[in-house]
């Protein structure tokens, strides 16, 4: 992909509809916007006019916006031409514009030129593509963290931290028969510790965001004396919650681990939902409601009729029909279930099975595995830099591990590239973005 050539592409849906926008980068940008569209751009603001196309007799209404360079998403001179989005006009449109000399954009190539540019970092334009695909909230707001810089602000002050190091370890090297100390033992070694604090929390982030990389939350809730705790034991396989008569028993939440259809799983018993009477009570409810509102999949065990509840996400919920060997006819839509039975949760395991298998979906942001592997090499590294200081190493050992970890923290952020990584990031992306 040659950043001086000027691309462009249509950047909404395919289709006839309302609006079609197509998108055009690079040096040339203006003169081929102003061989199809009149009038001439005016940078910063919405130019009304009208596009002048090949074999079209009457003027087109168009809308043209217009950012000279470097202050645009490419860095470059851009522009994007909004119109009808009638399939021969748009094919017509971008004929022409092909024949005034640009060419078609390759997948992600826009936010390639944003990273080229250093308009972005490679964390931020890996997020743009996660942004694209995000299909739930869940899915959206890791990816939007990360392209409002919550893993890229991270790596830029650990980065600075430990060049500020290295500058006085080889300081040091330089002057090594004068009796000079740039950086004494004890505050190197308090520097290393604060940046693999550092890295421990990025790891952890990455960790947070990524739905493969933690397990499957499933809550049981409902009403006091439904059957969680007993369905509970079944599905953990053990004797994990006390089961009673009396309502209310269970005051604490339970948490046990399971495998299900090779997906891990945390399983959670919550508190009877009802009215609290006391201080206990109502911390009981408030432990629960915090589980089931951070849940992946509820499971709303009942024995009598279901309610509808706003505190319930229906969207992660399957009702579940607990004491189904009583006899009663089980409610549309539920499962029914019995834990005195033999199979009697067989179906319930099925169903749960299925919807975990949905939830623990790949991380979308493709940088998660990425930054996961460059993270725990850098981490290598400081550790080994750690032990160099403190057993009075060579301080060339030190300065090489140091090194070390600001490649990898720069290969993270894309400092440090190859021609091929950003192929194979930027290739996953659709034509236009």
């Amino acid at each position: 992909m040659n950043p001086d050539d000027t691309i462009m592409a249509v950047a909404s849906a395919a289709g006839p509809g309302e609006r079609a926008i197509i998108r055009i980068s690079g040096l040339d940008a203006r003169r081929i916007v102003s061989s199809v569209f009149d009038p001439a751009p005016k940078p910063g603001f919405l130019v009304p006019g009208s596009l002048r196309l090949t074999g079209v007799h009457s003027p087109l209404s168009a809308d043209l916006y217009f950012w000279p360079g470097p202050r645009s998403y490419t860095g470059q001179d851009l522009a994007e031409l909004h119109t009808i989005s009638s399939p021969p006009l748009v094919e017509r449109l971008i004929a022409d514009l092909l024949h005034s000399g640009a060419r078609t954009a390759r997948p992600g190539e826009f936010t390639q030129r944003a990273f080229l540019s250093g308009k972005k970092d490679l964390t931020r334009s890996e997020a743009v593509l996660a942004v694209i695909e995000a299909g739930t909230d869940a899915d959206l707001k890791p990816a939007l963290a990360q392209l409002a810089g919550g893993v890229a602000r991270p790596l830029d002050q650990l980065r600075d931290d430990l060049l500020n190091l290295l500058a006085d370890v080889e300081a040091g090297l330089d002057f090594a028969d004068e009796p000079l100390e740039f950086v004494n033992k004890s505050a190197t070694l308090t520097r290393l510790s604060a940046g693999l604090a550092h890295l421990k929390n990025l790891h952890r982030q990455l960790d947070d965001r990524s739905v493969s990389g933690r397990a499957v939350r499933v809550v049981l809730a409902g009403p006091p004396n439904a059957g969680k705790s007993s369905l509970f034991n079944v599905l953990a396989g053990g004797e994990n919650a006390i089961v009673s008569p009396t309502a209310g028993t269970t005051r604490d939440y339970l948490i046990a681990r399971l495998d299900l259809g090779g997906v891990p799983v945390e399983l959670i018993d919550t508190a009877g939902w009802q009215d609290a009477g006391t201080e206990i009570e109502s911390q009981a409810q408030t432990l629960g409601g915090g589980q089931t509102a951070r849940a992946d999949l509820v499971l709303w065990c009942s024995e009598s009729e279901f309610e509808d509840d706003a505190r319930i996400p229906a969207a992660s919920s399957l009702q579940v029909w607990t004491k189904a060997d009583l006899g009663a006819d089980p409610p549309h839509g539920s499962i029914p279930c019995s834990v005195i039975e033999a199979n009697g949760t067989a179906k319930l395991v099925a169903a749960v099975t299925a919807a975990v298998a949905a939830a623990a979906k790949p991380p979308l942001a493709p940088s998660l595995s990425r930054c996961r592997h460059h993270v725990s090499a850098a981490t290598t590294a400081l550790r080994k830099a750690h032990e160099h200081a403190l057993n009075d190493d060579p301080p060339e050992l030190l300065a090489l591990e140091l090194r070390a970890a600001l490649n990898q923290i720069g290969e993270t952020a894309g400092a440090v590239y190859t021609p091929d990584l950003l192929d194979r990031i930027f290739s996953r992306f659709c034509i236009g973005k």
